[in-house]
């Protein structure tokens, strides 16, 4: 069986930047509102965290709900987990999500400082110090024969890219600039090298752009 490495709703500003300026506790996406660069998902009927019936069906909805099928693990750069830098000072720190992280898999968290591994719930988080290919032998390994998201951020996605080894990208491209911050591309024709792409406009706002390898 083909295990993929998936990349998936992941957002981007029109200006291509993932992630905006000055990451913080209290901004994980430093400048750039994720209220707003999310806003097409959480406005769905499959948005996970929705407390109200209704919700919007459609492409958008399409994508949210496709977010979990077939992903037996994650990939994600220490920046996603975590907004301190260098060595860790504090292993009580578990990661923005709370008590019930949305991943519900392996973790593979990559950093050059690592730390033991520890469960919330359903989600394990296991810190390596490694090359992309070895941490997604890691990730295909505790998928069990899943599929492995590549969760992000923006440079680590990049990084993927670098050495070949992204099968699919689902990238929501916002009508919104951020002007700066951690920057997936220069524009989304950089790709078409290596991927086929489709693009999908919606009444949400947002452009989604669908990539898989030639």
């Amino acid at each position: 069986m083909v295990q993929l490495l998936r990349v998936q709703n992941f957002v981007v500003s029109k200006d291509g930047f993932g992630a905006g300026r000055d990451q913080s506790f209290e901004r994980p996406f430093g400048h750039a509102d994720p209220r707003t660069m999310m806003s097409w998902a959480g406005a769905t009927a499959s948005w996970p965290n929705r407390t109200d019936p209704g919700g919007s069906r459609g492409i958008d909805d399409y994508f949210t709900r496709d977010f979990t099928h077939n992903i037996g693990a994650e990939i994600m750069g220490r920046n996603k987990f975590s907004p301190h830098r260098g060595a860790w000072a504090d292993h009580e720190w578990k990661g923005w999500w709370g008590d019930e992280p949305p991943f519900h898999t392996p973790v593979f968290v990559l950093t050059h400082h690592e730390r033991p591994s520890f469960a919330l719930s359903d989600t394990t988080f296991h810190f390596v110090n490694t090359d992309p290919g070895t941490a997604l032998a890691q990730a295909r390994q505790a998928a069990q024969g899943k599929d492995v998201r590549l969760g992000g951020g923006a440079q680590t996605i990049r990084e993927f890219l670098d050495a070949d080894l992204v099968d699919t990208l689902h990238v929501a491209v916002s009508p919104i600039e951020l002007g700066g911050g951690s920057r997936l591309w220069e524009t989304p024709d950089d790709l078409l090298d290596r991927f086929h792409r489709d693009v999908v406009p919606s009444p949400s706002g947002v452009t989604h752009h669908i990539f898989w390898r030639r």
